[in-house]
């Protein structure tokens, strides 16, 4: 440096000190508390800044008041400020996902454009996995998102994916598995199964493990308070899993002792309810350790020896012993086998109606219980008996071609009644029993109000789909 410049330098530091105020004593500044930011995935309003704490929780106070009156583009604006800065509010509370999903379903709702209604498919999907890094709960949150899934965004997933979800949330889960779970995972178990997309090895264990969860359900709802909603489930669930009883040596004795005795101890005296009930046991693999297989043998013994048939050797006889071993396959074989070598038509209708009776009541197999009905219908004509049976299938197929309850499970009742009301006009030897179907299952029709939204009228006619393929007409229960 040269002595020019440390002179005007020494100079500038001489001014500098003769403008400045003296002080007695120094007096250090106390430091701010600065927090440092957050890098976890969630941080919580501890996390924060005391300004942004402030920011994130008038957000969250304004996104609730703007949701609550359904104005979803302010509460959006709020919500997303929120979760940016605290997805974790306050560490307990995460009813924020919750919000999001309902914001995240109206958007997508009332999207047009197919890209990004799919945008907002994706949103919601995504929340579900932000939730799990937030407060973990994987099991959990897997059954909620398969059944958003299922219910809400199934154009943008398959089955299977929803299918591997419910299985997850139940593997974690085990009986405790939420009731949300269980119908619309049971569809799938069951029409996995059917279209052979699974091992029966696979549905046994998961049919299995939904009869626990509903054992274990309906037993805790009076203390969860949520009876109501394990009604729904009892309502459709079981009934399609049942299905799945046509699959030999798929339930073990004890799920048919469980279903099928009691039918025995309300009629300890009636052969018809002894003999089917043995055959039950028998098919579900009960030997004679069973206390309750062992009770329909010696009452089966005792009281309807005499009232069993004794038929002619040959595929009859056959037959009769199959069922009443519990071989229903093997019976319906050799009935099938009888009717097309006999030329008596009588016995072409009663053992027609009889396969058909089997396959409904037994092996679960509506289509083929059908096709056998009609068999012995056009074998004896003006029989109303046939038609009786075909309106019970169509009557119990609410489960099979929707939820249980709600419209496509109540229009399958419309083509029951056609078929009742045909039995009584041709009949009259059923026409009392037809009467009391109709009256019973009038009430389960859709009322006036379930038509009106779809823009229908009583009177239009109107296909009933799923496996009946049926044309009928419009009617309330109302």
């Amino acid at each position: 440096m040269s002595k020019y410049n440390i002179w005007v330098l020494s100079f500038l530091l001489f001014l500098l000190s003769a403008c400045t105020p003296k002080v007695v004593e120094v007096v250090a500044e106390p430091v701010k508390e600065v927090k440092p930011k957050y890098e976890g995935p969630c941080a919580t309003f501890a996390d924060l800044t005391p300004s942004e704490k402030d920011q994130a929780e008038t957000a969250y106070v304004l996104y609730k008041d703007f949701l609550k009156v359904k104005n979803y583009d302010e509460s959006f604006k709020y919500w997303n400020t929120a979760m940016t800065l605290a997805p974790k509010s306050n560490g307990r509370i995460l009813y924020q996902f919750d919000d999001g999903l309902k914001i995240y379903k109206f958007f997508h709702d009332r999207e047009t454009d197919l890209e990004k209604k799919k945008e907002w498919a994706n949103k919601a999907m995504a929340l579900y996995d932000h939730r799990v890094e937030c407060f973990g709960d994987d099991y959990y949150v897997a059954g909620r998102k398969a059944f958003d899934m299922f219910y809400n965004y199934k154009a943008y997933h398959d089955d299977q994916e929803i299918y591997n979800l419910f299985k997850k949330a139940i593997d974690g889960q085990g009986m405790k598995t939420g009731y949300f779970v269980v119908n619309p995972f049971t569809k799938l178990l069951v029409d996995n199964l059917f279209s052979e997309k699974i091992t029966i090895e696979e549905a046994k264990k998961y049919a299995n493990l939904l009869l626990d969860i509903m054992e274990y359900g309906n037993a805790q709802c009076e203390e969860e308070k949520n009876c109501d909603t394990w009604e729904i489930i009892n309502n459709y669930a079981p009934a399609r899993l049942e299905a799945l009883e046509g699959y030999e040596n798929f339930y073990d004795c004890e799920y048919y002792t469980s279903k099928y005795f009691k039918d025995f101890l309300n009629n300890p005296q009636d052969c018809e309810t002894i003999i089917e009930v043995y055959a039950k046991l028998k098919y579900g693999g009960c030997g004679e350790v069973s206390e309750e297989f062992q009770a329909l043998k010696n009452a089966r013994l005792e009281l309807c020896t005499k009232a069993e048939v004794v038929v002619e050797a040959g595929p009859l006889r056959k037959a009769v012993e199959a069922y009443g071993e519990g071989k229903f396959k093997e019976a319906v074989k050799l009935f099938d086998e009888f009717v097309k070598g006999t030329d008596d038509v009588e016995k072409k209708a009663k053992y027609n109606l009889l396969i058909a009776k089997v396959y409904y009541r037994d092996l679960k197999n509506f289509t083929l219980a059908r096709k056998y009905a009609l068999d012995a219908a056009a074998n004896k004509s003006n029989w109303g008996e046939p038609y009786i049976l075909i309106g019970k299938l169509y009557a119990s197929s609410g489960p099979l071609c929707g939820p249980g309850t709600g419209w496509d499970s109540q229009v399958v009742t419309w083509a029951a009644i056609d078929k009742w009301q045909y039995a009584k006009n041709i009949d009259p030897s059923f026409a009392s029993e037809a009467t009391k179907l109709i009256n019973t299952y009038s009430q389960y029709m859709p009322k006036k109000e379930d038509i009106f939204f779809r823009t229908i009228k009583a009177g239009d006619p109107f296909r009933v789909e799923c496996w009946i393929q049926e044309n009928t007409r419009v009617r309330t229960a109302d």
